[in-house]
Formats: C-alpha cells, structure tokens, sequence
C-alpha cells in the first residue's frame, strides 16, 4: 500500500524509546505523522528522526490546552483527519485497510477504536475490550476541557474524551495495545491515573458539568455506591470470559479492579 493515505497520524510521547520503534515501524503508509514528545531525555527524539517522521516539543505550562488539543490548534495539519495515538498502539494491516476505505466514504466525523491489550506479555483476547474515540476530523470538534489547572500532573487528554459534531462510526479491526515498560511502569501510571480520576470525581460533584459518556456516567454512579472494583472483576474476568486467558487474565482484572479501588480510597481521603 503506498503512503497515500489522507489521514494525520499524531502520536503523542515521553521516554518511549522502549515503544516508539514498533509503532512508527507501522503507520509508514499514512500521508503524514507528526509526533509531539514532552521533552523526552532518552532516546526518543533520536528514533522520530531515524524515522524521519516530524517532531514536535510541547513543554505544558499546567493550564488548558493539553498536548493533543494544543497541537490541533497550533500545528498545520496536512490532513482534516486526524488519529491519535499512543507510542505503545501498533496497527495492524486489517485496521489500516479499514480506515482508509471507511475515510473515503466520507459517511461519518468520527470512528470508534477497539483495542486488543496485552498483559504481562499475553493477549487478552477476553474480558472488557478498550475503546477511544481516537479517529476524526479535527474540523469536527476537540477533546473536552475540563477545569483542572489547580490539580491536574497530566499532560495529555489521558481520560478526555472528544466532542464530536456529526454522527460516529465504528472500526471493526482492532489496535494492538502492548507496554514494553514493565508492571512497575503499568502500577505506577495507573496510580497517577487514579489520583486524577479522584480529583475529577471531586471536581465534577462541585460543578454544572454535564458532557459524560454512558461509560463515564456509569462508572461515577458505580464509585459513589463503592461497588464498582468488584463489579468490574466480575465482569471482565467471568461474564467477560477474561479467565480463558489464563493467569495473566486473573492477574489484569484483578490489577484493574484494584485501580478502581484506588479511586474510590483516594475520594474518601479528599472528602476528608
């Protein structure tokens, strides 16, 4: 396939010198990558040029707008559409294929993105698949802003979710979601997170905000009546079929639930 493909792949890094090489390694057949890095000391910048794809540095000054919407508003874009993507997402030829079919139909301003994840060296191929709207046109809408200026270590749209102007599709074939870090890495980037979501929980109780997705809306209604780790096991692991994939399987659903235990340990403590 020729690298024709009208779609701005943005790719946004920190440190990913253990990632990046697998995931430019496959977007070659795009008609323009851009990857933004928040001022990595490794080797990072070294692979983006290897590659010869386009670095950009964003150093974040704490307050709106973070990376993604940052560089929709400020770099010029060859391409209205755009897909995000993290350093450890790898595309696979199917999904490739997809998109450019789906792009030139011009049917919808968006797509939902499945992902297959692996865990401690193992594809899931059960449990609760992850999703992200990750797909659109960057003339169709932005991630949402969300007052957090005073709190927020984050700087990128880690849980953010577009705002999209038209109707939204699906792309069937899945992205390959795998971390080359470590579990040390996994447990200390999801304790990061789960502070953010507590001081996002405490935020949106003491606000008019109301843009949430279905899942978002669940999931605050699920923390407030405590219930939402177990739940979330049960789910995955035996509803969801995520025993079939074995130890790792039991160990990422119980590794997740205990991230939602998190959350909701970190509200009590700042209710406090």
């Amino acid at each position: 396939m020729e690298n024709n493909i009208p779609v701005t792949v943005i790719v946004s890094v920190k440190n990913e010198e253990l990632n990046l090489p697998s995931c430019l390694e496959r977007i070659k057949d795009f008609s323009e990558v851009i990857v933004v890095d928040s001022m990595s000391t490794d080797r990072t910048p070294k692979i983006v040029q290897e590659y010869g794809f386009r670095l950009v540095n964003f150093n974040w000054n704490g307050k709106f707008p973070k990376k993604r919407n940052w560089t929709l508003d400020n770099i010029s874009l060859v391409n209205d559409w755009v897909l995000f993507l993290d350093a450890d997402e790898y595309l696979t030829e199917n999904f490739i294929k997809e998109v450019s079919e789906k792009i030139r139909l011009n049917s919808h301003s968006g797509y939902w993105l499945y992902y297959n994840n692996f865990f401690m060296d193992t594809e899931q191929k059960y449990g609760l698949k992850m999703r992200k709207l990750a797909l659109f046109k960057q003339s169709a809408g932005r991630f949402e802003q969300i007052a957090e200026d005073n709190w927020s270590k984050l700087d990128m749209e880690i849980h953010e979710h577009p705002i999209i102007k038209g109707s939204i599709g699906t792309i069937k074939s899945a992205i390959l979601h795998r971390d080359y870090k470590g579990l040390e890495h996994y447990i200390s980037k999801h304790n990061s997170y789960s502070s953010w979501e507590a001081k996002r929980y405490m935020n949106l109780k003491n606000s008019e905000e109301t843009i949430l997705t279905l899942r978002q809306k669940l999931k605050y209604s699920l923390i407030e009546t405590g219930l939402l780790p177990y739940l979330y096991f049960v789910a995955t692991y035996i509803f969801k079929g995520g025993i079939f994939d074995g130890l790792s399987g039991y160990y990422f659903a119980s590794f997740k639930s205990n991230y939602f235990f998190q959350i909701q340990a970190k509200i009590k403590e700042l209710k406090r």
